[in-house]
């Protein structure tokens, strides 16, 4: 079996780079990149809520998809902060009505009861990462 051209332009590649680099390192040594995750309007949607309501909106979009999201919803009219900070309460609140009709409506096909879960458990990771910001404590996850 012959190595592929890809395989051949990948060694191709780590060979210049280690001829650049005599120690045997990376061109980018000493370079820090930060990665920012870029979120869409739904899933900037999702609130920061406590974590003991976090966890009870993943436990009712475990057994009930949609019905998490559906209470989520409201906690955005209690207050709770989300990453959409330039948009009105009310559109937020649709936002995540529509995300949990969303997870209703495609639950027959497991999609939704999927997305419902996904959900839930990023409601309570943002819950996690809002404590650690509160508390001033550097965040891990």
């Amino acid at each position: 079996m012959e190595p592929s051209h890809k395989d051949a332009e990948t060694a191709a590649a780590a060979a210049a780079v280690a001829a650049a680099d005599p120690r045997g390192a990376s061109s980018s040594s000493g370079v820090v990149v930060q990665v920012r995750e870029k979120k869409g309007p739904l899933r900037a949607a999702i609130p920061y809520m406590p974590f003991p309501v976090a966890v009870i909106c993943l436990f009712l979009n475990t057994f009930v998809p949609g019905l998490g999201t559906f209470v989520s919803a409201f906690t955005v009219l209690c207050g709770a902060r989300t990453d959409l900070p330039d948009r009105h309460v009310c559109c937020v609140f649709w936002l995540n009505i529509a995300a949990a009709l969303i997870q209703v409506l495609t639950a027959i096909v497991m999609v939704g009861w999927i997305m419902s879960i996904f959900w839930g458990m990023d409601m309570v990771i943002l819950a996690i990462s809002q404590g650690y910001k509160e508390q001033g404590i550097p965040q891990q996850l």
